[in-house]
Order: C-alpha cells, then sequence, then structure tokens
C-alpha cells in the first residue's frame, strides 16, 4: 500500500517537476524545444540524485547510525551529481561559443548546479518522509484500535463467565430442591446467554436493551434471596435515544449484590437509578451495608475495576466513576457525557 501511494505521489510531483521546468523557462524566450531538451536530460539525473540519497544515504546509513558512511556519500554524491548536472549543460545543451568564456570546472557554475540539483533532492525526499510519517501514524492507530479492542474483549470475559457462574449456582440450589421456579430460571439464562453472544459484539446497544438484560439478571437473583430483598429499578426519564456500550452497567449492579445483599442475613435493599440530564447519562447504584460492614471495608472489587478499565477505553475523558459510603449503603455514579459520542463508532464493546 505505501510503495504505491508512494509511486503515485512520485509520478505526481516529477511530472509537475518537468512541466514547471520546461514551460516556466520556455516562458522566457518561448525556445520550446531548446528547454524541452534540457528538462528531458535533467530529470533521470535529479530523480537518480533524490534516489541515491533517500534510500542509500539515509535509510542505509545515517538510519542504522553509520554516521561516518553517511557524511562521505553525502559530500561524494554532492559533488558527483553537480559535476554531472554541469556536464550536461555544459557539453550538450549550452552552444559552443558559450564554453569558449567559461572552464568546465568553473566554481560558481558548480556550486549552482548543486544547489539547483539539491533544492529538488530536498523537496521531494521531504515529500517522501511526510508520506512516510503519516503511514506510520495510520499503522500506529490500527495498532491502536486492535489493542483496545482485544483489551475489551478480556474484560467483557470477565463478566460474562463470573454472571454466569453466580446463575448456574442458583440453578443447581433450586433443582436440588424440586423447586417449581427452575425452568423459569433456565429460560431466562437462555435469554441472558442469548444477549450475551449476540448483541454484546455490537459497538454500541440502546440503553433500554441493557436495562431490560439487567431486569432479567435481577429476577434471577430475587429468586435466590426471596422476600428479604427489596430492590428497585428506576427510569427517571426519556431514555429512547441513548446508547451505550453493552455490559457496561452490569458489573456495577453485580457489585451491589455481590457487596450487599450477598453479605445480609436480614433485610436488604438495591436501588438503580437512571437519569438523562444536560447530555449526561447518570445512573445510582445503591444497597444496603451488611451489618458486618458498617464499622470497616470497602465497596469495591473486580466489578467496579472493570467498569473504570472499559470506561478508559471507550469513553476517556468523558465520564466520572465514584464510589461513597455511610454508616448505612454504598452508593455508585457512574456519569457519561453522550453527546460526545452520538456519531462516533465505539471500538470493541
Amino acid at each position: 500500500m505505501f510503495k504505491n501511494k508512494l509511486l503515485r505521489t512520485n509520478l505526481i510531483f516529477w511530472t509537475c517537476w518537468f512541466l514547471y521546468e520546461w514551460l516556466a523557462n520556455a516562458a522566457y524566450d518561448s525556445n520550446y524545444k531548446f528547454h524541452l531538451i534540457q528538462s528531458t536530460l535533467l530529470l533521470p539525473l535529479l530523480i537518480g540524485a533524490t534516489l541515491f540519497t533517500i534510500f542509500v544515504l539515509i535509510k542505509q546509513f545515517y538510519s542504522k547510525g553509520k554516521k561516518v558512511e553517511f557524511y562521505i556519500g553525502l559530500v561524494s554524491s554532492i559533488l558527483f551529481f553537480g559535476i554531472a548536472r554541469r556536464a550536461i549543460n555544459y557539453f550538450v545543451i549550452y552552444p559552443p561559443e558559450w564554453r569558449v568564456s567559461q572552464a568546465f570546472l568553473f566554481p560558481p557554475k558548480i556550486i549552482f548546479e548543486i544547489a539547483a540539483t539539491y533544492l529538488v533532492v530536498g523537496l521531494n525526499a521531504m515529500f517522501y518522509f511526510l508520506q512516510a510519517w503519516y503511514e506510520q501514524q495510520q499503522i500506529a492507530q490500527t495498532l491502536q484500535k486492535d489493542k483496545a479492542e482485544v483489551q475489551l474483549e478480556l474484560l467483557k470475559s470477565q463478566v460474562q463467565p463470573h454472571f454466569i457462574f453466580n446463575t448456574l449456582n442458583n440453578i443447581y440450589s433450586l433443582s436440588t430442591q424440586n423447586s417449581p421456579k427452575t425452568p423459569d430460571l433456565i429460560y431466562r439464562l437462555s435469554s441472558l446467554l442469548s444477549y450475551s453472544l449476540y448483541d454484546s459484539r455490537r459497538a454500541k446497544i440502546s440503553l433500554e436493551q441493557e436495562l431490560e438484560y439487567i431486569r432479567n439478571y435481577i429476577e434471577l437473583e430475587k429468586i435466590r434471596y426471596g422476600e428479604r430483598l427489596d430492590i428497585s429499578v428506576n427510569v427517571l426519564n426519556d431514555i429512547g435515544q441513548i446508547s451505550i456500550a453493552p455490559f457496561l452497567l452490569l458489573p456495577i449492579v453485580e457489585n451491589c449484590f455481590k457487596h450487599g445483599a450477598s453479605n445480609e442475613i436480614d433485610e436488604c435493599w438495591i436501588r438503580l437509578d437512571v437519569l438523562y440530564k444536560d447530555d449526561w447519562l447518570i445512573i445510582k447504584a445503591e444497597n444496603s451495608k451488611p451489618c458486618s460492614a458498617r464499622s470497616n471495608g470497602t465497596h469495591n472489587g473486580i466489578g467496579l475495576e472493570n467498569v473504570r478499565q472499559r470506561l478508559e477505553i471507550l469513553y476517556p475523558a468523558s465520564y466520572e466513576l465514584k464510589c461513597m459510603e455511610d454508616e448505612q449503603s454504598y452508593l455508585a455514579v457512574l456519569k457519561i457525557k453522550m453527546i460526545a459520542h452520538e456519531d462516533q463508532v465505539l471500538v470493541g464493546g
């Protein structure tokens, strides 16, 4: 790809140089044939000087740390191509009467030919290295995107097996009791697995889909906790047009169970509030604090760390995630600036 672009760029560059050298000089004396011959003879010499400078002196010597060889080659090539250009002009282009008044190795003329040659060489080299730099930037961006996608898949894989393991434990507990709720639980798990296998592969899904997934998850957990769990999901305004990365909210809800309800023997509660205000999506997840943790302990773990890492990739500099606690409860507040991402395709998911 780079070689094709380089070839195309060089064709354009040398065509433009040839036309300029021919037509611009001919415009002074209207001798189009003379300047056409001159431009045609100088073109191979300039291309040779450019290729030697870039691909031999710079790439083979300078970039590999061979500074002595580079400077010797540079001085030698400057003299060689400068004298070669002088020879073309002196013996082929100039009429015989001009050669009588000047020596072939006339220093001012040699210096002029060198300057004229390496002005073009330098300009072409600049275009070459700008294009090479651009290609390197594209490759770096592609590698960064691939790295982010791999990292997102790894983080997401940490969520799914953890959730499936917990749910299968619930099914096992009910099946040992011959509970009539077992078929319904299996059906819900099947639905959630379908979500995990298909919808979760998309870059974004609607927030309503994510919340429906969470409601199914909660229903599965409610079977485990029974009447001692009071849980509510409150959508406080219209969220119909909002899309987010899948599996972004589940770890927050899981954390409420892991560090709250699962450690409570008596009644416990979880409250999830969803609000969209001033281009910010605000998720508040609060749960009761177990009696054993009211004197010490923190509300952390793989879940919230997983969320934080994914947010860094998906919504860099456009989110806030805070965790707070008091004597009675834990609170996690997630804010995502949505307007900055409305027209973007998120990587991974």
